[in-house]
Formats: C-alpha cells, sequence, structure tokens
C-alpha cells in the first residue's frame, strides 16, 4: 500500500503565504506525476497544479502566477508554495499521485487533505 501525508495547512491573512507538502511512503517504485487539488464546500475537487516526474507544471487559471508547485523525486515529495492567497483559496488541500508499485501496477493514491483557510 501507498500512503501520502499532507502538511502545511493553516490559516492565513489575505496576501500572506503557506508552503503544503505531500510525501509519498510505502509500496513505491517510482512515482509518476503529483497533482494538488482544492475542494471548497459545497464545490466538486478541483485541479491547483499537477507536475509530472520530469518536472512539466500546468496550472489552475486562478493561480498562475501566484502559486508554484514543485517536487523532490528522492523524498517521494510534492511541495505547494502559496503565495498572495486570496479569500477565494480557502479549502481542503488534497494531494494526489500516481504511483508505479514494486508489482509493476500503476495506481492513484489520494492524501486525506489539509485545511486552508484565509481570512479577508
Amino acid at each position: 500500500q501507498v500512503q501520502l501525508v499532507e502538511s502545511g495547512g493553516g490559516l492565513v491573512q489575505a496576501g500572506g503565504s503557506l508552503r503544503l507538502s505531500c510525501a509519498a511512503s510505502g509500496n513505491i517504485f517510482i512515482v509518476n506525476y503529483q497533482n494538488w487539488f482544492r475542494q471548497a464546500p459545497g464545490t466538486q475537487r478541483a485541479l491547483v497544479a499537477g507536475i509530472t516526474r520530469d518536472g512539466t507544471t500546468e496550472y489552475g487559471a486562478s493561480v498562475k502566477g501566484r502559486f508554484t508547485i514543485s517536487r523532490d523525486n528522492a523524498k517521494n515529495t510534492v511541495y505547494l508554495q502559496m503565495n498572495n492567497l486570496k479569500p477565494e483559496d480557502t479549502g481542503v488541500y488534497y494531494c494526489n499521485a500516481e504511483v508505479i508499485q514494486w508489482n509493476g501496477i500503476a495506481r492513484g493514491f489520494w492524501g486525506q487533505g489539509t485545511q486552508v483557510t484565509v481570512s479577508s
């Protein structure tokens, strides 16, 4: 089995910054793509940012220029640096990753989520 553990959420004022981390552990041969999703109350989970193993990134339109996704392949960890936070960035942030396990099977996994609250 594979575990994704997020950390770094919290309460911050508008204009502030937070850095989220997500570490993958367990039955891992290779971690392929890694993503961050956000779910606000009453809404569906939406992609915030994604990164491939070779470092190619993509961002949701609302966070371009403010958020930066990065990863450390040696640590199987993905990061999300969030700057100039806005109240609409509030939500639960979930880490998602596609993992190739030692048996050669690729599966997607989710973390438990970390709450980010931005006050105005």
